[in-house]
């Protein structure tokens, strides 16, 4: 057993033992959240109430949003070219250390692309992958290659979809009269957080092999090798019967929607520049899937088929939202950014934003919403101490996927696909936060305050 399989299992034991299911976890955080507003701040129980009540529903729009990503992020990695793709990639590996590398590169630049692609993207590579190791009689740990996946999900807000630098770049956000607007290119396309981004996905395509078990291999189950054949064997549509059918099956009628849907986004950009927000990612998903599926009636089959993905989330996305609401009306994420940032200099500031970020996340996963609650705290700071804001926002965007790696939400729709619980996961993932730390960290005292 390697030193660094060795160091994975008191993590694995405290998962095991403590973790419950991410439901669960939603409820219990949402207790904790509680006594820690009465205990923290000047809220009472009944004020404290009120708040969590008034946030349950402050984020339904985001809700429908998250949704729609992930069901057509779904949908688009089981049309025709990506789903041979895919496997095309799964057969590449000819070892188990190519295996969990090659896992944890591809859902990293998946989710670069758009984070529930990387989420449902790297759930399907890694189940693919542990399928074809089965095949060709390659002992590959399978919660270790879901695990590489997830860890892979690490670096989404550096990409296409990040939500605060979104956030920013969008004209009317509530920071406007502060800050202005921040394009994208000062942010997730700057060089320093592209060069970040690289070292952060090397470092996790070699920590997962590194881990791999030298016994108690627990390879893909018997159920999923038998779900994967049922996929890779989709039936041909029917031929069509009546005019109704016929049309159903049009192929011509989804490629209309997927030309009118790039026809937008050429237009936006044109009109716009390089300016994303979640909307314009879905209808770039949509778009594409649009593009690739068979026929009207095979989309609609896809997005079926994806939503069973989305009943948790929206289960549990209203828990968190009172949890933002709770924490943001009564103060209490005031005091943990105050106190963060009260002890920043110039130089540490953007450090003090990333710890920041990462513990909030805990409590709200939702990059969008957890800018909001202490973005203007730390951009006042950041004022005050001559940082520059762009900065100060990829510190708070590098603390909330940083911890994303052990706040089960997100891991959901990964867990779903593979079939497996979160306490099978987690506990590799602590070792990927430990080393991630560093990384993100060293970035940010490296490219230091920056130039207001």
């Amino acid at each position: 057993m390697s030193l660094l399989n060795r160091a994975v299992r008191p993590f694995e034991v405290f998962v095991e033992r403590f973790y419950p299911d991410p439901f669960v976890f939603a409820v219990l955080l949402s207790v904790l959240t509680f006594g820690l507003a009465i205990g923290f701040t000047d809220a009472t129980p009944v004020t404290a109430i009120a708040a969590w009540g008034g946030g349950l529903s402050q984020l339904m729009a985001f809700v429908g949003q998250v949704c729609l990503m992930l069901v057509v992020a779904h949908a688009l990695a089981h049309t025709a070219p990506v789903s041979k793709a895919l496997g095309a990639l799964a057969r590449v590996p000819g070892s188990a250390t190519q295996a969990y590398a090659i896992v944890a590169a591809a859902s990293g630049l998946a989710s670069l692309f758009a984070w529930s692609f990387g989420v449902v993207g790297g759930a399907i590579i890694a189940r693919r992958v542990a399928i074809e190791a089965a095949r060709k009689g390659i002992a590959v740990h399978y919660p270790l290659l879901v695990a590489s996946a997830y860890s892979g999900f690490a670096i989404w807000h550096m990409g296409y979809s990040a939500s605060a630098p979104l956030f920013v770049a969008t004209p009317g956000h509530i920071l406007e009269d502060a800050i202005g607007v921040i394009p994208v290119t000062q942010t997730i396309l700057a060089g320093w957080n592209i060069a970040t981004a690289a070292v952060a996905l090397g470092t996790i395509a070699i920590i997962c092999p590194l881990m791999h078990p030298r016994k108690n291999i627990i390879q893909v189950s018997a159920e999923i090798l038998e779900a994967s054949e049922r996929e890779e064997n989709d039936a041909p549509q029917t031929p069509a019967s009546t005019p109704a059918e016929h049309i159903e099956r049009a192929r011509v009628i989804t490629l209309t929607i997927g030309a009118a849907l790039f026809a937008y986004l050429i237009w936006w950009f044109a009109t716009y520049g390089l300016r994303l927000d979640l909307n314009i990612v879905n209808w770039t998903l949509l778009g594409l899937c649009c593009l690739f599926v068979r026929s009207p009636v095979h989309l609609v089959k896809l997005i079926g088929n994806s939503s069973a993905l989305v009943g948790p989330v929206l289960l549990q996305f209203p828990l968190y939202a009172g949890i933002m609401g709770l924490i943001s009306q009564t103060g209490l994420a005031s005091i943990i950014a105050d106190n963060f940032a009260a002890l920043a200099t110039p130089r540490t500031l953007t450090f003090f934003a990333f710890l920041s970020g990462g513990l909030i996340n805990v409590f709200v996963p939702s990059g969008g919403g957890q800018w909001v609650i202490q973005g203007p705290i730390f951009i006042e700071a950041a004022q005050s101490l001559g940082v520059d804001p762009a900065r100060i926002v990829m510190g708070v965007a590098y603390g909330d996927q940083w911890t994303n790696l052990i706040q089960p939400f997100w891991a959901i729709p990964i867990l779903a696909i593979a079939g497996l619980r979160v306490r099978d996961v987690l506990g590799y993932c602590f070792i990927v936060l430990i080393a991630l730390f560093f990384v993100f960290a060293g970035a940010l005292f490296l490219i230091g305050p920056g130039s207001v």
